[in-house]
């Protein structure tokens, strides 16, 4: 099957930030041509006053959270956890776990993101990853390892070494699926609710199976002053210690970070993913992403869950990602297109994905957004395409989304499923799990 998208802007966020008019043809799965091309074709699309972007690719996001969507509002992080987030999830049951995700994975695609890793909660893993695969995009996927027993709720705590079996359990029974497109994350939620022998189990069993690791780190001062009571360090020496920094892993937030920390990421080759809007709302404080860049950190982008955002939109944490700097750092500090590159060729490279994914070049996978510009007044009349797309766009400018060569979205239209039957389920399922809490 060949596909011409026609008549375009082509941003290839590759090496060169190469910018084409014209044409881009899909393979199959992959990418064939960009700029002119007569390659026969099966279809085209006329893609006239539109921008072609890679899929985005979102590195920290909790599917498993959407039913509380705007029921968590003006609280701190950890009250936010012990009072909404972990009674809600303590009383998923699969099927409301399902409604959930399918719920988060119509908005992401419509939003244009193709690639996703998500930490999903302790139990009913199995639920997020079937609806992934359902949903035909990319996905690290993770079971929530959650066993400290002062700081974790009756109705998550695990025992560590079940914890463990059931987190192997499900990397061999899904790791590299669906023709690689679904991997594992083993995700311990972070360090105040994991004992130092589950993240050391967590280590070895990830490295054992060649599987990334998903945690949050550093989100909060909080994180920081546990660590120092109790292991006499920071949340990221303390990490390190129990070996879950290596270039697998990914650190949602590192909001509060020193030198010693900078220096331990950038040893190991950890990647950061990126939240602004969510440690705006959690009033957890700004990451230094300039600082990172000049550390030579790998940074990502990531919406985290929508009680804490409360949407998936990555154009909303692209606009934030370049503005929240500036104050700071000066006006020139997150330009454009540096931020149009975090949420795409950067989140391949913290997924180790840089070779497949995360620009349009010919043979890479076609993970694709069709973007309309010219028929919205708020991105007219021109100017830069990396400002148009990063400070004038959101996701109803999104026409056509591809994942893997398959159209997902097509003229702003999910092709998986009915959108507004997966609105209904998930407002039965609301209400199912909040008449159990």
């Amino acid at each position: 099957m060949r596909t011409r998208l026609k008549n375009a802007t082509v941003v290839c966020m590759d090496a060169g930030m190469t910018v084409v008019e014209g044409d881009l043809v899909i393979h199959n799965d992959r990418i064939d041509a960009i700029g002119d091309s007569d390659t026969p074709v099966d279809q085209e699309i006329d893609c006239q006053g539109c921008a072609i972007i890679p899929g985005f690719v979102q590195t920290h996001i909790h599917l498993c959270q959407t039913l509380m969507r705007n029921c968590a509002d003006d609280m701190v992080l950890i009250d936010w956890l012990r009072t909404r987030i972990w009674p809600y999830e303590a009383a998923l049951q699969p099927n409301e776990l399902r409604a959930s995700a399918r719920l988060g994975l119509s908005e992401l695609m419509l939003g244009g993101t193709t690639t996703l890793l998500d930490m999903a909660t302790v139990n009913h893993t199995e639920s997020v990853l079937e609806s992934v695969v359902e949903s035909g995009i990319r996905a690290f996927v993770g079971k929530c390892h959650m066993d400290h027993p002062d700081e974790v709720p009756a109705g998550l705590l695990e025992n560590t070494q079940k914890s463990l079996h059931e987190g192997i359990r499900l990397c061999e029974a899904w790791d590299g699926k669906y023709d690689g497109r679904l991997r594992y994350a083993f995700a311990p939620r972070f360090a105040v609710s994991c004992t130092e022998e589950l993240l050391r189990g967590v280590s070895e069993a990830a490295k054992d199976l060649g599987a990334f690791i998903h945690t949050h780190s550093s989100e909060t001062a909080f994180e920081n002053e546990w660590a120092h009571q109790h292991y006499g360090c920071t949340n990221i020496e303390f990490l390190e210690r129990v070996g879950i920094t290596n270039e697998r892993s990914v650190f949602a937030h590192g909001v509060h970070v020193d030198d010693a920390d900078l220096t331990i990421l950038k040893r190991h080759g950890t990647a950061i993913a990126h939240c602004p809007s969510s440690n705006l709302k959690l009033a957890s404080g700004i990451a230094n992403i300039p600082r990172y860049d000049e550390w030579g950190i790998k940074v990502s982008l990531g919406a985290d869950g929508p009680p804490c955002n409360n949407n998936l939109d990555a154009f909303v944490e692209m606009r934030l990602a370049a503005l929240l700097q500036k104050p700071i750092h000066g006006p020139k500090a997150m330009p454009a297109a540096r931020v149009l590159k975090l949420a795409t060729i950067d989140g391949a490279a913290a997924l180790g994905l840089e070779h497949e994914i995360g620009s349009l070049e010919v043979g890479k996978k076609a993970d694709i957004v069709v973007i309309a510009l010219d028929d919205d007044p708020g991105t007219n009349p021109g100017g830069s395409v990396y400002s148009r797309i990063v400070y004038a766009t959101h996701r109803a400018n999104v026409r056509h989304v591809f994942a893997s060569g398959e159209q997902v979205v097509r003229d702003s239209v999910l092709t998986k499923w009915d959108v507004q039957e997966a609105i209904a389920d998930s407002k039965r399922a609301f209400k199912s799990v909040m008449e159990r809490m």
